[in-house]
């Protein structure tokens, strides 16, 4: 092992990114890739191997933290998972972990409390003051992720299709769904079946359409805010779970479906508090377990100059997450 940078990987289902950063937190070098949950993207390890690509050569590199869905769940998966990791850095120190417990990590720098996670699925993970922890959800989209982006963009298109059958009012955002992809509202079966059937990522390209209901919902239509309604109903079942001993116990949020303004209140008035706002984002949990493979100091100064570090690479690097 020699240099003295660290490689921090945010993991998720529609997006994955990669920081670079030296040992005063500064972010050097970011990438950024689609998703590699191995459990909807048959294609994962390419898809990941172009993200480590810019960094595998680097001799500077000390030590690399992977945060990574599924990890910890699905054995076999795991394992493949670490074993991806281990062989592209033989020289570094490398650490695996969920891609929601870096999120934690990140969000109260290593404290307790608890992070309510909507993305492309759903958790809750909890760590208590003695650095144990409790999760709750993140089963995947046949069996779980109530609440997640994935989860409303769903139940939006069978919004949309009761409208077009007249099972339910016309709606506003039937007519953004169809708009937004493209298809004729006159032949919207053919549309939206043959939109369905071609998708190559379906999670991701249906969890998109969350911004969509969160649109409509802030125009005023009624089926669209009754969603956004059992989302924030579905995420705050999560909390109670994981907090069962606490009910005061401090909360914040990940992941993009928390874009949605209304998503977040909602949740607030349900848990009966506003939500800490995270100390760091996902990818800075990353940099944080990294820099504590190396003995590195994690200081306030620290902290700050990687939260700064990390928020301004997000902006700069990732594409809008579905809000």
């Amino acid at each position: 092992m020699s240099g003295d940078l660290i490689l921090g990987i945010d993991g998720g289902g529609s997006k994955t990114l990669l920081a670079l950063a030296n040992r005063q937190g500064h972010i050097l070098e970011t990438a950024l890739v689609g998703g590699v949950n191995p459990m909807d993207n048959p294609n994962w390890r390419s898809e990941l191997d172009k993200g480590l690509a810019p960094f595998r050569s680097r001799t500077d590199l000390a030590a690399v933290a992977a945060a990574f869905p599924v990890f910890g769940e699905v054995r076999h998966l795991s394992q493949a998972q670490e074993e991806v990791i281990a062989e592209a850095f033989p020289a570094a120190r490398t650490q695996v972990l969920n891609d929601v417990d870096a999120a934690h990590r990140g969000a109260f720098a290593g404290q307790a409390g608890v992070l309510i996670l909507s993305g492309t699925g759903s958790m809750a993970w909890a760590r208590d003051t003695e650095g144990r922890s409790t999760r709750s959800g993140g089963w995947g989209d046949v069996i779980g992720d109530e609440g997640s982006s994935y989860w409303i963009g769903r139940l939006a298109l069978s919004l949309v299709s009761q409208s077009l059958d007249g099972r339910q009012p016309p709606s506003r955002l039937a007519s953004l769904v169809l708009s937004h992809l493209q298809i004729d509202p006159a032949d919207a079966m053919n549309g939206l079946g043959a939109w369905v059937t071609d998708l190559a990522h379906p999670r991701p390209a249906i969890a998109a359409l969350s911004r969509l209901v969160d649109e409509a919902a802030r125009e005023g239509d009624v089926a669209s805010r009754q969603l956004i309604d059992q989302a924030a109903d579905e995420l705050a079942k999560h909390y109670r779970a994981v907090a069962a001993g606490d009910k005061d116990a401090d909360w914040t949020h990940g992941g993009g479906t928390f874009g949605s303004r209304l998503l977040l209140t909602a949740l607030e008035a349900r848990i009966g508090r506003a939500a800490l706002a995270p100390l760091l984002p996902p990818v800075g949990g990353a940099l944080l377990v990294a820099a504590q493979r190396l003995g590195w100091s994690q200081d306030r100064d620290w902290l700050t100059t990687t939260a700064a570090s990390a928020r301004a690479a997000v902006t700069e690097t990732m594409t809008p997450l579905p809000r």
